[in-house]
């Protein structure tokens, strides 16, 4: 038998470490060739790593949560055959010492020896009897006040008195004129009255005690540093619009009505990457990488759009690429299969990567405003609010609209403010005009 040491192989390109997400395998397991040995990840891409070779697992190296270099030692197994190396030698066991032997000589020791380390031992003393101590006294309660009289307290005293379940007409108060204070609650307390000598009424709600503690790893982890590394390096400013989409959600219906059955089902971020189409050529500044290290801008033609997706792991970003290719439909297809491999952990590290603006948003939950986080190296990020109906004024007279805020993020050192209005404004007018997506 051999032993054959796996090291953790490149699993993409320029990564220099990976993350262990989770063991398939323990140690003492028989594997075959194969088998799934450790999940790891890098740049929110998960990969599985199989067994080389069939055998038995005699170590394992990390635990979920550590973060391993290519190269290192990831798992050993025991080999048919000679393997990488052989496998140790077992020690031979120590024979027992023939009576009369040097060995056996010296590991008895002599009988002065034995008396003397007798002697010096020290001989711990019995403990000291303590006499028992005497029960504490039971201090006797204070005199209730007369038959009729009506106690007087504070707020704040009849308050603890009813929490702690004690009738004020058990204390006499030692305040001015009778009345009673917290301390006379404490004396009645410390008498051993309370609940036990009053009338018993419901308790109050159970508190709740304990802390747990979350290790932060795997994707959590790649989220919060991607977030903290985005907001380090990024100078953010939000700017904030109010759309009316009563015409765009009144073709959206129309067109779900109308071809149920044939093609998916439109949401309302088809529109929205069509729009992106149409409005990135005009404002090109938008649709780019910032490498703040080298000091430079790419601007990109093609629309590559990082779609937020909430997954049970965390965050994701799958990405519809070339998004200036897709119809609506096209779009809607890709968007769903995008964001179910996200959600099921199977989209690749490539759909997973290369977005140059994302989408973010919440659906029905998205809320009036919010101020999303560039998704670095971004330099935009476009956060999509809840739509809803409310009253507005159009044409001198008030009606019922359907409202929807877009949410949008920038990056200051690349994106001026002007810019960011007037391309926020461009999006406005193609989204309250939803005809103007299909006018070249």
């Amino acid at each position: 038998m051999g032993r054959y040491v796996f090291k953790l192989p490149d699993v993409g390109e320029g990564v220099a470490e990976a993350e262990i997400v989770s063991w398939h395998v323990k140690v003492g397991a028989t594997i075959a060739e194969d088998d799934p040995l450790v999940d790891v990840m890098t740049d929110k891409a998960t990969v599985e790593l199989p067994a080389p070779k069939a055998g038995r697992v005699l170590a394992t190296t990390g635990s979920p949560g550590d973060k391993v270099r290519v190269g290192a030692e990831l798992v050993v197994i025991e080999v048919d055959g000679d393997g990488e190396m052989p496998a140790p030698e077992k020690p031979a066991s120590p024979k027992p010492a023939t009576p009369g032997s040097p060995a056996a000589a010296a590991a008895k020791p002599s009988a002065p020896a034995a008396a003397a380390a007798k002697r010096s031992a020290p001989v711990a003393a019995p403990p000291a009897a303590q006499p028992p101590e005497p029960p504490p006294k039971r201090a006797e309660p204070s005199p209730a006040p007369d038959a009729g009289e009506k106690p007087l307290a504070s707020p704040a005293v009849r308050r603890r008195a009813y929490e702690l379940g004690i009738p004020l007409q058990f204390i006499r108060g030692t305040g001015p004129g009778g009345r009673i204070s917290h301390a006379d609650l404490d004396g009645y307390m410390a008498a051993g009255g309370g609940a036990a000598a009053a009338p018993a009424r419901a308790s109050a709600r159970a508190r709740r005690e304990g802390i747990e503690e979350i290790k932060i790893i795997g994707l959590r982890r790649r989220i919060a540093e991607h977030m903290q590394e985005s907001k380090r390096r990024i100078p953010h400013y939000s700017y904030v619009e109010e759309l009316d989409v009563t015409a765009l959600e009144e073709l959206r219906g129309e067109l779900n009505a109308r071809y149920a059955a044939k093609r998916p089902r439109l949401t309302l971020l088809p529109f929205l990457v069509a729009a992106l189409a149409h409005s990135v050529p005009r404002f090109p500044q938008v649709n780019a990488l910032f490498d703040d290290d080298g000091g430079i801008v790419r601007r990109h033609a093609a629309l590559h759009v990082g779609i937020a997706t909430q997954t049970a792991q965390g965050l994701m970003v799958p990405v519809l690429r070339h998004a200036e290719a897709f119809d609506l439909w096209a779009a809607a297809a890709e968007i769903s299969r995008l964001a179910g491999a996200a959600r099921n952990g199977k989209a690749s590290r490539e759909e997973l990567t290369g977005s140059t603006i994302t989408i973010t948003s919440l659906g029905p939950l998205g809320g009036i405003v919010s101020t999303p986080v560039i998704n670095y190296p971004e330099v935009a990020i476009i956060g999509v609010n809840r739509i809803v109906e409310r009253p507005v004024v159009r044409g001198g007279a008030i009606a019922i609209r359907k409202m929807m805020n877009l949410s949008c993020s920038f990056d200051h050192r690349v994106v001026d403010g002007w810019d960011a209005a007037e391309f926020v404004q461009d999006l406005k007018a193609l989204l309250e005009q939803p005809a103007m997506l299909f006018v070249e």
